[in-house]
């Protein structure tokens, strides 16, 4: 009989952008045209936000990113002050980073696996897949339920995702995690605020669902998502200069776009987002929000046209190459972390 082993036999790898600069490439491509061309473009517009120390920069990330092998990107540019707060999809936080914190892995599929034939025998073995990734079912059944275990150990109130995920970084760093990078630790280590605007959407929503039915009626731990928009919109208000890095779009990409009308409508004159980068695949006809550009988002005076680009590629190609120019370019050298976590915390933006 088939066992899981003979599934889970190749970790994904992270790749290190720190080891290699892919400086000369990023540069030449800039003489190339098309998406080599834009993609350059969106680099050096990275580069400048990291020069411009009055500029916060807000990360977004959507779709599948750290099962994907991009972890270590992101908790390298947390550990540089290449980025001061975060939006995410709840999986991309919850679901992979955290859940390889805890010392579980995503596996490698061969090829015949993207083509759906075997997912009947994976499901009979509790195994989950990602396209040409695989997770242990029963693995992530352990992170729901440490999710659980967190929300078990706090203060019965609401909660924004931003302060659930700091207690899930504070989980990580007194019971020790289990990898040498974590977005979730990091951010926590360098009061870096992540906020998941549709939390439940992944093992948190799991644990807290089985939290709350649990509590049979008593006071119980919940989250607001008016309270997420309210912070993060704060922070904007606070730090009026601001660039956005968007990987992907859905919910992380609009969460972040719409705090400039947010302070606006709390009687702040706030500027637009002064830089703006998103790397899609989504296509801009079908009125959908992933795919719509950052000059239609000017329309709604979100993002300013001056130092826009949009990157029509892949995540696993384009960040690499982007983070990667911009950490060997060394703008980030001189940054500090902003302490945007504990200023929310302590009501102090």
């Amino acid at each position: 009989m088939t066992s899981k082993s003979e599934f889970l036999k190749r970790p994904i790898e992270h790749v290190d952008i720190t080891r290699d600069s892919v400086v000369p490439i990023v540069e030449a491509m800039g003489q190339m045209a098309y998406s080599a061309r834009d993609l350059h473009r969106a680099a050096t517009i990275y580069d400048r936000m990291l020069r411009d120390r009055d500029c916060g920069i807000i990360l977004c990330l959507a779709g599948s990113l750290i099962s994907a092998g991009l972890k270590r990107v992101f908790a390298d540019m947390i550990r540089s002050h290449m980025v001061d707060a975060i939006v995410s999809t709840g999986a991309n936080i919850v679901d992979q980073d955290f859940f390889e914190a805890l010392g579980f892995k995503h596996w490698m599929a061969e090829d015949r696996f993207k083509y759906g034939l075997d997912d009947e025998k994976l499901r009979e073995l509790h195994i989950d897949r990602i396209y040409d990734t695989l997770i242990d079912e029963d693995e992530l059944r352990v992170c729901d339920e440490t999710t659980r275990k967190i929300a078990d150990s706090l203060e019965p109130r609401p909660y924004s995702s931003r302060e659930f995920v700091a207690e899930m970084g504070k989980y990580l760093a007194e019971t020790g995690a289990k990898t040498g990078a974590s977005i979730v630790l990091e951010a926590y280590r360098e009061e870096v605020p992540i906020f998941c605007p549709a939390f439940s959407d992944c093992s948190a929503g799991f644990g807290l669902v089985a939290h709350q039915a649990a509590r049979h009626g008593k006071p119980k731990v919940s989250l607001d998502s008016a309270k997420d928009f309210y912070e993060l919109t704060r922070l904007k208000v606070k730090n009026e200069s601001t660039g956005l890095f968007m990987i992907g779009g859905g919910t992380p990409k609009n969460f972040a776009q719409d705090i400039v009308v947010a302070a606006e409508v709390l009687g702040h004159d706030v500027p637009m987002h002064k830089y703006a980068i998103q790397i899609t695949v989504a296509d801009v006809r079908d009125g959908a929000l992933s795919g719509s550009t950052l000059k239609e988002a000017s329309s709604w005076g979100k993002v300013d046209t001056t130092y826009e680009q949009m990157v029509y590629c892949e995540a696993t190609i384009a960040v690499p190459l982007i983070v990667g120019y911009a950490y060997h370019k060394r703008g980030w050298e001189g940054r500090t972390s902003r302490g945007w976590s504990s200023a929310l915390d302590r009501d102090q933006v």
